[in-house]
């Protein structure tokens, strides 16, 4: 066997399995570090055994014995402290090699890493290494953030979760609402970073290739979670918008607005799968925020087969979503979707609400969406000092050159 299919073998098991093996490794410890370190040596050996002795039939059990091996060596040493990892690895050794012995833990893993006890902003970065085995310098480049910040803030992450003794387990029924919610959200926003920086050539590196990944998670989520259908809702959410992803740029690479796009450059295969994860979600009959704005996101895309948009679906669907989640990125999409409307003085009342109820004015001030939608209703009230000096401060809070370009020309 050549080096190179023993590579992609091995590249093959770290994505599918990587997430499953370290949660194994690393629940009863909760040392997720030693984890890491174990698995990581397991794939360093597979790419010296594998070549020479062909790849196992079953890889992730010969991964997963490599890894143990490595942690029972460290926990003779004295290195692994926690007793409770020897009785893991002596029950998993007693287990064998059969894949029906290595059972699931990534739901409790993702669990662990969105815990209130974890800061909420290294929740997403920390699911995306331990989960995805993405590593730190990937991460802080997504992220903005210096690699050493990152990774230290990363071991920090990781032995708050051993320090605390912060279990791999799926929460009650009592908690599971709001502990899920830290989940999908941390999730999102690894979507978020990715749909922000499409620019013309493609995603930034390091950073749009995270809607794979967070699609990935979402993926997982449903699989794990059947019965959620807030995972459904969130994962039907980024497949509509990632089925758009080709015609948000034109051939020269500028910005194209969703009421500009040409529907037939969306994947249809991707837009059916999220409209069947929709529908199933729905039977549930409960409101969730992602279900919410998935069925805006229906909506959007229904104009492929209408030939135009249902507005006064999306005023419900905004109305709704505000009535139950009021924050400002609802309310000033809920402006937006007025203004395209026709309804300027609703879409003008609502930006004043937005102001004054969703943080105050300090909130908006930095929020580029509020001042790009405030230009735009401004202009259509014939104020038009005040709609180029909001949109001159949307032009200077936006970081993707297409768009910025785009409002530029709005300014001529």
């Amino acid at each position: 066997m050549t080096e190179e299919v023993a590579r992609r073998a091995a590249e093959a098991a770290a994505r599918a399995s990587y997430g499953r093996l370290l949660a194994l490794l690393a629940a009863r410890t909760r040392d997720i570090a030693a984890a890491e370190d174990a698995l990581a040596e397991a794939f360093a050996a597979a790419l010296v055994a594998w070549p020479r002795n062909g790849v196992p039939a079953n890889p992730d059990a010969w991964l997963m014995t490599v890894a143990r091996n490595r942690l029972l060596n460290e926990h003779r040493h004295g290195r692994v402290r926690d007793a409770a990892s020897a009785e893991l690895l002596r029950r998993q050794e007693q287990a064998g090699d059969r894949d029906d012995a290595l059972p699931d833990e990534r739901l409790g893993l993702l669990f662990a890493c969105a815990h209130p006890a974890i800061d909420a902003a290294i929740r997403t970065p920390l699911m995306l290494q331990a989960v995805l085995g993405l590593d730190a310098a990937r991460i802080a480049g997504a992220f903005l953030v210096p690699p050493a910040t990152m990774g230290q803030r990363l071991v920090r992450a990781k032995a708050r979760i051993r320090d605390a003794g912060i279990r791999f387990v799926v929460p009650g029924p009592e908690v599971m609402p709001e502990r899920l919610a830290h989940v999908l959200d941390a999730v999102y926003a690894a979507y978020g970073v990715a749909w922000d920086t499409v620019g013309a050539a493609g995603p930034e590196p390091g950073r749009g290739g995270l809607a794979e990944e967070a699609i990935f998670l979402g993926r997982l989520l449903v699989a794990l979670l059947p019965g959620a259908p807030e995972a459904k809702g969130l994962l039907a959410l980024m497949l509509y918008c990632e089925a758009r992803r080709a015609a948000r740029r034109g051939p020269d690479g500028a910005f194209v607005p969703l009421a500009a796009q040409d529907p037939r450059l969306w994947d249809a295969a991707m837009i059916r799968e999220a409209e069947a994860l929709l529908v199933e979600a729905s039977r549930a009959g409960v409101f969730g925020r992602f279900l919410c704005e998935a069925a805006v996101q229906s909506v959007h895309v229904g104009r492929a087969v209408r030939g135009f948009t249902d507005h006064a679906a999306l005023r419900v669907l905004y109305d709704l979503l505000v009535a139950h989640v009021p924050t400002l990125g609802a309310r000033v999409a809920r402006a937006a979707a007025l203004l395209e409307a026709g309804d300027v003085a609703a879409a003008s009342d609502a930006l004043d609400e937005a102001a004054g109820l969703a943080g105050g004015p300090g909130a908006v001030a930095t929020y580029q969406p509020y001042w790009a939608t405030r230009a735009r209703v401004l202009a259509r009230l014939g104020d038009e000092p005040g709609g180029k000096a909001a949109l001159a401060t949307a032009i200077g809070l936006t970081s993707d050159d297409a768009v910025r370009r785009f409002l530029q020309r709005c300014v001529r």
